[in-house]
């Protein structure tokens, strides 16, 4: 299955790098392309439905929320995330 997902506080490389790692942590999760211009997360996975809801709860946790669902202290998760995702990139094959 294939879902997207539009979020907040998505700014740069380094959020798109934390998420990625974060939404791969999943068994579920075969792939994550995130879209930091349109800010949306589309995600490939092995499940169903009720699985995307977890996905959800895994970009709120990192600061990265559902469109329409921020707040400020979800914003300043998402500058520590991004600080992360800078200073440890994921690097592709």
């Amino acid at each position: 299955m294939k879902t997207t997902i539009k979020i907040e506080n998505l700014k740069c490389n380094g959020c798109a790098s934390t998420i990625k790692k974060g939404l791969l942590k999943f068994d579920e999760v075969t792939n994550a392309e995130i879209n930091i211009s349109n800010s949306t997360v589309t995600i490939t996975f092995v499940g169903n439905e009720d699985t995307i809801q977890n996905f959800k709860n895994k970009l709120s946790s990192l600061g990265y929320p559902e469109s329409g669902n921020n707040s400020r202290l979800l914003a300043a998760k998402s500058f520590v995330s991004c600080a992360i995702g800078k200073i440890n990139p994921i690097v592709e094959k």
